[in-house]
């Protein structure tokens, strides 16, 4: 490996984010999914649990739409939602869906500095009554059109470039020590050895 590879690789490191990460619950275009890994790898979200419980597990993801973005991603596949979100709750303080309903937020009212995941239901339905019992809120994108939701690729970039800037202003792309271990992780999983 160059140095010059080396050095971009730690720097993508260093801004990877622990304590954001994406569900998709049902997502069955392959295509979209990898639409979201590419722009969860542009914000430094490395953890994606791509959850099945309605269609069959997943075998590969669009390669032309990610750019090869999942094998720099963790990728969690679950067919279980109660194994899933025990893991999330796990990982993370906060879990919010996608979701019209009378209590939903505005993304932008959301504090996305704090640990979250954020869950993305499938092309047709959205979000399904199972899983939204396990969210502790629902969040909307705010539209003005005749037509109220986007593609599911499309709401899930606008929701993290929301979160990327908020991050942003709040320091957490500049690293953080509490954060050493995760990222020491980071720089096994990619092959990156440090030297002694």
């Amino acid at each position: 490996m160059t140095e010059e590879r080396l050095t971009r690789l730690k720097s993508v490191i260093a801004k990877r984010q622990p304590n954001l990460a994406v569900v998709l619950e049902n997502v069955f275009d392959p295509h979209n999914i990898s639409a979201v890994m590419r722009t969860c790898d542009a914000v430094g979200v490395q953890d994606v649990f791509v959850l099945n419980t309605k269609i069959p597990r997943h075998k590969r993801w669009g390669s032309k739409s990610s750019s090869s973005a999942a094998k720099w991603l963790t990728v969690h596949q679950y067919t279980d939602a109660d194994e899933c979100f025990k893991e999330l709750r796990r990982r993370y303080e906060k879990i919010y869906t996608t979701h019209l309903a009378q209590d939903s937020v505005n993304l932008y009212d959301m504090n996305l500095t704090q640990s979250v995941a954020l869950v993305f239901g499938n092309e047709h339905s959205g979000v399904s009554e199972e899983i939204l019992a396990y969210a502790d809120g629902n969040f909307i994108i705010p539209q003005v059109g005749i037509i109220k939701s986007l593609n599911i690729s499309v709401a899930c970039a606008v929701s993290l470039y929301e979160a990327y800037r908020q991050k942003k202003l709040a320091g957490h792309y500049e690293g953080h020590e509490n954060d050493c271990e995760y990222k020491l992780q980071l720089q096994k999983q990619w092959g990156i050895e440090e030297e002694s």
